[in-house]
């Protein structure tokens, strides 16, 4: 891709925030009380009352691209949305923009509050470069999405936050934008709006519009973006194909987490690790291709055991129970093993999901683990396109219509 083929570009971009200030819109008496509080302000402030919300960013979004920000709260997703709205400066470095901006990062962003829903429409619509005759063109099909029908001549201030969101999505990706950015404004909605918005998102998508989809929902970023960024403490980790990054992060996730998985009775056995076989050392928890598949788990015991009993099960993030197998009196030596399940396919729906492998002796359990890191699926998808009709399987099927069948009905050889 050319530099001109870039919808977004971002070069050293920082953002330096006052520990304790909130950054917002300042009218001038705050700017001249500003001033005359820094004439009497004595001393400096430490290095340590400030805060880079992002550092050091360098970003290339080529047009049309459909890209998911992922990381944990406070991590900057947020800030950098902001930087690329215009509603914040940079504090080092710069970003550049091409083309109309339409950006939905809080609810109510660019709405006034006295002015009805009607009013408001066609303000953020102003706001985002539109001429009256393109709001008016696009009028009906935004309040009929929006479903605010009876309450466009109510002020906005008496609107529920969820009114007020859908009121604020419709306007940013009806109008057009050649631009959309999206934050974690959707946790407002209903089930059914935020199917609803995403299918809307799909569309501006297949339109060749770019769009930066900020979302702790991981099924919402597998399903609309192909490229994701991960941020943390304000600076990219990685930045890729979603299933990988998703998978990293994922898993960085819980095992960032101290509490889980230390659920483990004895020392006289001890799980150690585990793996996809075949996998390189970097991705041994990630599924990439249908296919055939083997996952071992390293198994230490301290003592022999004459009667054991090892289980193991599969569950997904919902901590569904997915699968699970019992493999009875088990006779090990002391010292080191390794247990091997091999399967024909794990036609799983993309995602995270965990093992928990456990090893019994005459009753007695010997160890319990839920293992680390999770096993992220990222094979190709053969499901439904809409989430509520998924399943759990993602099982390969191949499709055709045959002509001669569709005219002479089932053959002689079905029952």
């Amino acid at each position: 891709m050319t530099r001109q083929n870039n919808a977004i570009e971002t070069h050293s971009l920082g953002k330096k925030y006052r520990v304790g200030e909130r950054e917002r819109y300042l009218a001038l008496r705050d700017l001249l009380a500003r001033a005359i509080r820094g004439q009497f302000r004595t001393g400096k402030r430490s290095q340590n009352d400030y805060l880079w919300a992002l550092h050091d960013i360098d970003l290339q979004i080529h047009e049309g691209e459909v890209v998911g920000l992922i990381g944990r709260n406070g991590a900057g997703k947020s800030t950098l949305l902001k930087v690329l709205a215009r509603i914040t400066r940079p504090t080092t470095g710069f970003a550049e923009v091409r083309g109309r901006v339409g950006s939905l990062l809080e609810v109510g962003t660019g709405f006034h509050p006295e002015l009805t829903g009607r009013e408001n429409v066609y303000l953020s619509g102003a706001i985002l470069g539109m001429q009256k005759a393109e709001i008016a063109r696009k009028f009906d099909e935004i309040v009929a999405f929006a479903e605010v029908e009876r309450f466009l001549d109510t002020p906005l201030k008496h609107y529920s936050s969820g009114m007020q969101m859908r009121l604020a999505f419709a306007v940013a990706a009806h109008l057009e934008p050649e631009i959309l950015l999206v934050d974690e404004v959707l946790a407002v909605g209903d089930l059914r709006f935020q199917k609803k918005c995403l299918g809307k998102m799909d569309d501006v998508a297949k339109a060749g519009r770019t769009i930066i989809f900020v979302s702790h929902q991981m099924n919402q970023i597998r399903r609309l973006c192909e490229r994701a960024i991960w941020i943390d403490g304000g600076s990219i980790q990685m930045d890729g194909p979603t299933s990988k990054v998703l998978a990293g992060y994922e898993s960085q996730m819980l095992t960032s987490d101290p509490s889980l998985g230390q659920n483990r009775p004895t020392r006289k056995a001890r799980f150690l690790r585990w793996e996809v076989g075949g996998a390189n050392r970097e991705e041994s928890n990630l599924i990439c291709e249908l296919g055939e598949v083997t996952i071992h788990f390293w198994l230490e015991l301290s003592q022999p055991i004459e009667k054991g009993e090892h289980g193991v099960a599969l569950f997904n993030a919902d901590r569904q129970l997915i699968w699970a197998r019992a493999v009875q009196n088990l006779k090990l030596a002391s010292g080191q093993h390794v247990f091997s399940h091999s399967f024909p396919m794990l036609p799983l729906k993309p995602g995270a999901y965990q093992w928990q492998v456990s090893l019994w002796d005459n009753a007695e359990m010997l160890d319990l683990w839920d293992c680390l890191p999770d096993l992220n699926i990222a094979t190709e998808v053969y499901q439904h396109h809409r989430d509520e009709w998924n399943g759990i399987m993602n099982l390969p099927c191949r499709f055709s219509v045959g002509a001669e069948y569709a005219t002479h009905g089932a053959s002689k050889d079905s029952i």
